[in-house]
């Protein structure tokens, strides 16, 4: 058999790889390739954290490959156009890979398929990354959801197949391997060292995610429903990177949660398990949109939201604020530095600084998104766009525009001992609980002791809070006089 050409995007992992285990099934040697192209991506290349993880995902994925007889074959620029130079020096007769849903890649991809599948070639594409691809869900008027609870119902109903299972140790390779660029040719690490953080939170590759979620399920998914909002605390998977490059898939997790159900016969086998599982729902949801809604990285769903009244920032001094934990709000720059130092956020974090950002700040949620694309090492197309709509009320499913989270009583409900702010703002770290969200009002002798010197050492507010979510209604109210549908 002439070899096959394994083509990795976003399912750097063996296990549970269908365009593998179709390549082994085919017959014949196997040529894993992996290709960065960021101009393939449209607007969307992977931003800063995003290409940490890369580069430290595919250094895994090699070494994996290497342990079972073959090795990761590098390139960089067209996909392509690397794609044909690589069949031409291996004599491949078949090019296989698990399908993308993001715009630029479903078009891309399309292109491709069919450029190659003219010259001759056998080309397979297969679902490894949703439990349910886009195209297979609509509502009963035969259009995509909107509303995320009635999908989700939808999806409840369906089957969710078993991870694949191989039994092959060795796999197949070429008697000779075509060129490769080494890993560190791709410029995936960051010239100035900011990610140090990373490497002391994040294991990436495939053993990572299957440790992380064998963690999670063991000791956090049964009080996941009460523990997940609690950002001083451990009670959330953070599986959301690798999910994302497909180091792990639905279905593993899936298959994971149902086996913790064996002894009881019930699943999901807890309130908890059942709320984690809708959260793998969202994201599935997610894709959902992003596949059918392709505008919305840039656009918003709610097309009359295109007209919000957003706020003047000049020079953009609010913008920085917010980005670097600097806005006086200790919840927020808590979680704003935690995001720098670490790429990733607590959850229940990310939508009171969103909310921020859209409602006090009324800066267009499409500041925040790119904010995130760049220092997320989860950054997802489809879960950044739903997340960052959501949060401004322009989406679906969309949180309405007149909630606005109030930071304060925020961080006194989920951080109320204020262990996380001390943790991300050192600064704070001596002010008592009963002051350490609010620490504008405490008494002076308070800060002192504590070493804090409001609008010095740590900023006042740069927004009222009261004030704030008064113009934010009033900017709504005044969308809403121009035709804005409840």
């Amino acid at each position: 058999m002439t070899p096959t050409l394994l083509w990795f995007r976003q399912d750097l992992r063996l296990k549970d790889n269908p365009a593998l285990d179709a390549a082994l099934a085919r017959g014949g040697p196997i040529v894993p390739v992996f290709i960065f192209d960021p101009a393939g991506e449209g607007r969307w290349a992977p931003g800063g954290a995003s290409r940490w993880w890369l580069h430290h995902s595919l250094a895994s994925l090699d070494q994996s490959l290497r342990g079972r007889g073959l090795r990761l074959i590098l390139a960089q620029g067209s996909s392509v156009g690397n794609l044909r130079a690589i069949i031409r020096a291996t004599g491949a007769g078949a090019v296989y890979w698990n399908r993308r849903y993001e715009p630029s890649a479903v078009a891309r991809d399309a292109a491709i398929k069919t450029g190659l599948s003219a010259v001759g070639l056998e080309v397979r594409t297969f679902n490894s990354a949703l439990l349910n691809e886009p195209e297979s869900i609509a509502n009963k008027q035969g259009r995509p959801f909107q509303v995320f609870t009635p999908y989700w119902r939808h999806c409840l109903e369906l089957s969710v197949a078993a991870p694949l299972k191989r039994t092959r140790s060795t796999l197949p390779g070429p008697a000779r391997w075509p060129a490769s660029l080494a890993l560190d040719e791709l410029g995936l690490l960051p010239a100035i060292p900011w990610d140090r953080g990373f490497s002391e939170e994040w294991q990436p590759g495939e053993a990572g995610a299957a440790k992380r979620l064998l963690q999670f399920v063991a000791r956090a998914m049964a009080d996941y429903a009460e523990e997940r909002d609690r950002p001083d605390h451990d009670g959330t998977s953070m599986l959301s990177p690798w999910l994302h490059f497909g180091e792990i898939s639905p279905r593993q997790i899936w298959a994971a949660v149902r086996a913790t159900a064996w002894d009881t016969g019930v699943f999901p086998p807890s309130n908890g398990a059942r709320v984690f599982l809708s959260e793998i729902g969202w994201r599935e949801f997610a894709h959902h949109l992003l596949f059918h809604f392709p505008h919305t990285p840039e656009q918003p769903l709610r097309a009359e939201f295109s007209r919000f009244p957003w706020a003047e920032d000049s020079g953009g001094a609010k913008l920085r604020a917010w980005q670097r934990g600097r806005t006086g709000y200790p919840i927020i720059d808590a979680g704003m530095r935690q995001l720098w130092r670490t790429g990733w956020m607590h959850n229940r974090v990310r939508m009171v600084a969103a909310s921020f950002l859209v409602k006090h700040l009324r800066l267009s949620w499409t500041h925040g998104a790119e904010w995130f694309w760049d220092t997320l090492v989860d950054a997802d197309l489809a879960s950044n766009t739903l997340g960052w709509q959501w949060s401004a009320g322009c989406g679906a499913d969309a949180a309405p525009y007149f909630r606005v989270f109030a930071p304060v009583l925020q961080g006194r409900k989920f951080d109320a001992a204020g262990d996380y702010v001390r943790r991300w703002v050192p600064e704070l770290a001596r002010l008592p609980a009963g002051h350490i969200h609010a620490p504008w009002d405490a008494p002076a002798q308070v800060l002192a002791d504590a070493g804090v010197r409001l609008g010095d050492n740590y900023p006042r507010p740069i927004v009222d809070h009261a004030r704030a979510r008064a113009e934010a209604l009033a900017a709504f109210k005044q969308l809403r006089g121009k035709g804005l549908t409840a």
